[in-house]
Order: C-alpha cells, then structure tokens, then sequence
C-alpha cells in the first residue's frame, strides 16, 4: 500500500555566491587578476579604477538584491529610489588601507625565439634528403619530446607513417635516419633511453683515456654503475680507482635532458608575486597585502544614470523594463564582486596575521629552528574559521619576508617530542637531518639506522622508519646512491 508521511530534515547548503567566495580566496594574485579582469569584461555595471565622488558615489546600491536566481521579476516591484540613494559614503570605506605602498604593475616578460622543434627543423634542412627522407626526419623530430628523447618505439613509427603519410619503410631505413636526427644539436638528441643519452654526448668529446673508459662502462655495465658498484667495475676494467673517478666526472658533467635547456629559454618567465610583505619596523612585525589584492572598484556611473531615466519617464514601456531588469541584475552582481573582495582581503589579512603572531619568533629573526609546530586546526582556532578556509590561504600564497619569498604552506609542520619532552617541529628534524647528510663521509655515507642513531644523540628519538620518511621527502636517495668514490 502507498503510505503518505511527513519528514522534517535539517539540510545546510553553500548559496553560489559562497561557493564563489571560497574559489576567489584560493586564488592567488597573478590568478586573481585574471579573474578580476574577467568579470570586468563581463560585467558593464563594473569599473575599476578611482571615480569622481562629487559626480556619483561608489557605493550607490544598498544590500536589498534578489538572490533567488527567479528572471521572471516583476518591475513593478523594483525600487529605483534603493538604487540612486544620496547617502554619501566616503571612499576610504571602499578600499583597503592593508596594501604595500608599491602599485607598479609588473607585466611578465616573454621569451624570444623559436621553438625546440623548429631548431631541429631548421638544422635538418641543411642535410641532402629526398622528399620521403625528409617526411620522415620530420615526423621523428615530431616525435621528440622537450627533454630530447624519442619515447615511441620505431616500430609504432613505422606504422603512424605508413597510415598517416602514405610512406611505407623500414626500421633499418628509420635507424639510418635517427643516426641523422642524433646527429643535431643539442648533443644527446634523438635518444630513445638515457643509457645512450649520455653515449650520444661521450661520443662528440675528445678522445681521452676517461672518455674511452667512459663509454665502456656505459655500454657494458650500466646497471653497475647506476647502482654505484664501483669496486665490481675496477674489478671488471681492470683500471685504478683515479682512472674509475676520471672516467664518472665525465659522465658527472653529461646532460641527462638534452632538450631541457632549450625549451626552457622559450618558456615564458615565471614570476611569484607574493601576496603579503612583512617588515620589521623597530623590532615589531608589519604585516601589509599587496595591492593588487585590494582594486579600486565602483560602479558605472552610466548605469545609474539609466535607472535615473526611467524612473523619470512617465511611460514606461515593455521593452524599457526589460532593460531595467537587465540592470538591476548587473548591479547586483557588480555589488556581490565588490562585497566579495572586501570579504577576501579581510580573510587574507586575518590568516597571514595569525600566522605572522604565531611563528613571531621566526620572523623577527629568521632562524628556522625558532618556526613552532603549527597546524591548519591552531590557525583555525585563533581566527575562528573553518579548516579547509585556513587551507585555502595556505596552500596558494606567497610572503615577501626580510628572510626571502616564503610559501605559506612551508610554516605549517608537525610536532614531534625531543628528549627533553619538549615539542619540536618536523621541519627542524628534517634541516638537521639535511645538515647530517651532507657533512657525512660520501666514500662510507650513512644507513638510516645510523642517522637514526646519531639524530638520537643530538636529542630527537626517532624511528628507522621516520628518518626514512623524511628522507624521502627531502628527495635524498638511500646510502647506497650517495655513495661517491
């Protein structure tokens, strides 16, 4: 049988404008410009810059606006006289007085030149080849990746040409012109695996004794000598242990990514700009935001004046209420992106401030062993936000500090216990632990057992398994890879 109830629910939802809101605060400045001259494109009811405040005040919108998303809107309902109010505001509550005093915009530099591709092309067409021949330079060259390899295997080569270029060859024809393609510069191209990368560029050096033994060992015991078994390949070449040294520094000085230096030069140049700055003024912290997180926005005095119009006109026509709800909408939305930006800037400046007071002591003297275990959840707490609004902040923003551009992120750490009982940040394990290994013995470097032991010494009581892990996150290979002769 159908049975009819009643169910109350309790549902908590994000409005779009929220959502919105959320997105902008994770933006950080160079994005947030673009999103800014978005909505200026396409919203006409929005301008930037400063206005005239004798002619039309800024702020001439109340907070009265539909957001039920319903464009069925009666005109009838709209009061124009909350859209053309006399009350002045003055301009100083329009902007943020929390930016750096520097307003020069800096436009990003591009780089010049051709492409990795076309310098290759451009070599290739010095080289006497038939028409086939140099389809199919081309489509290998194509293939290149920016690192300078050829990734594909010729076999699969051989079939894109034959279904995509109508030319049928053959992996001994492809070989003959890969030697070509490898012949160009910069020297390693064309290589299918870093094995023959580094033979590639050998092979292009003066003939020396370390040289010679170079190749061999590359060609003969690779694995060997990536997995740094130096006593097996003297063992094997019958040579010195001088000679086995002379022989790594010439392939120490090779280019594992041929393509790497050239694509890099045509990129464009990344730039970070930070989105806070602090100083220290007589030995007390100053926090500012950039101004380019604070724009001067106001709305277009010309769509006032159109809502002045009409409530002047004593027929009002279908047609002229269409415009009018058209206005209203774009006012509404103008007013919401301004409302929205003060609300970021206020967020921006509440979490970088509570993080500046927290870690005070690293600030004022720059000394990463002063920087206090800090999580989202401390920050949250203080500013009495959510988590994921903290997280927002953090992830996406830079500081300017006496010290260098900083992440954000990168002041965020664990706690750990030293022997004292004392709580210690994870990041100053993990700069000790940098420190260990780079002053340890290179010929005899050190197991994570004995880092364990000697960081435990110095009085931070860690497992195996922990040095380990932050081994790994400081990208530093195990004991047997830093190994050196």
């Amino acid at each position: 049988m159908l049975k009819q109830g009643l169910h109350q629910k309790l549902l908590q939802k994000l409005s779009p404008q929220q959502i919105q809101l959320m997105k902008m605060i994770q933006l950080p400045t160079q994005a947030f410009e673009q999103r800014l001259k978005q909505e200026l494109e396409e919203n006409p009811a929005l301008e930037s810059g400063k206005e005239n405040l004798d002619e039309f005040d800024d702020n001439s919108i109340n907070d009265e606006y539909d957001d039920s998303g319903n464009d069925t809107i009666n005109t009838d309902d709209i009061n124009i006289d909350e859209y053309l109010s006399d009350d002045e505001i003055p301009n100083y509550k329009t902007q943020s007085n929390n930016y750096t005093a520097d307003d020069d915009e800096k436009d990003i530099p591009f780089a010049s030149g051709t492409s990795f591709t076309q310098h290759l092309k451009n070599q290739i067409n010095t080289y006497r080849l038939t028409d086939d021949q140099e389809i199919i330079t081309d489509f290998l060259i194509g293939s290149i990746d920016e690192s300078g390899y050829l990734r594909r295997d010729l076999l699969d080569v051989m079939d894109d040409l034959a279904f995509t270029q109508n030319i049928y060859t053959t992996i001994e024809e492809l070989e003959q012109l890969l030697k070509i393609v490898q012949e160009l510069d910069p020297a390693g191209v064309g290589a299918r695996d870093l094995k023959e990368c580094l033979i590639l560029q050998l092979k292009r050096k003066d003939e020396k004794p370390a040289r010679t033994l170079a190749i061999n060992i590359l060609e003969q015991s690779f694995d060997q000598f990536v997995k740094k078994h130096y006593a097996k390949l003297i063992q094997k070449f019958h040579v010195t242990e001088d000679e086995l040294k002379d022989a790594i520094r010439q392939i120490e000085k090779l280019n594992p990514k041929p393509g790497g230096s050239h694509v890099g030069n045509n990129k464009i140049a990344e730039q970070i700009v930070p989105d806070f700055s602090i100083r220290i003024d007589e030995g007390e912290l100053e926090l500012t935001l950039n101004s380019r997180n604070a724009p001067e926005l106001h709305i277009s005095k010309e769509y006032n004046d159109l809502l002045s119009g009409y409530k002047d006109s004593a027929d009002k026509s279908q047609s002229q209420k269409d415009a009018v709800l058209f206005i209203k909408q774009k006012l509404d939305s103008a007013k919401w992106f301004i409302d929205a930006i003060k609300q970021r800037q206020q967020t921006l400046y509440l979490n970088m401030n509570a993080i500046m007071q927290y870690q005070k002591e690293y600030f004022l003297t720059g000394d990463e062993r002063k920087l206090k275990p800090m999580i989202l959840k401390d920050i949250a707490d203080i500013i009495n936000m959510d988590v994921s609004t903290v997280s927002r902040v953090a992830n996406s923003k830079f500081v300017s500090t006496p010290y260098g551009t900083k992440l954000i992120k990168d002041f965020f750490s664990e706690s750990m216990k030293n022997d004292q009982g004392d709580d210690v940040s994870t990041k100053e394990i993990k700069d000790i632990l940098l420190t260990v290994i780079d002053k340890e013995n290179k010929k005899k470097p050190m197991t994570d057992d004995k880092l364990a032991k000697l960081l435990k010494e110095k009085g931070y009581p860690i497992a195996r398994r922990t040095v380990a892990k932050y081994r790994e996150q400081l990208d530093i290979p195990v004991a047997r890879l830093r190994k050196e002769i």
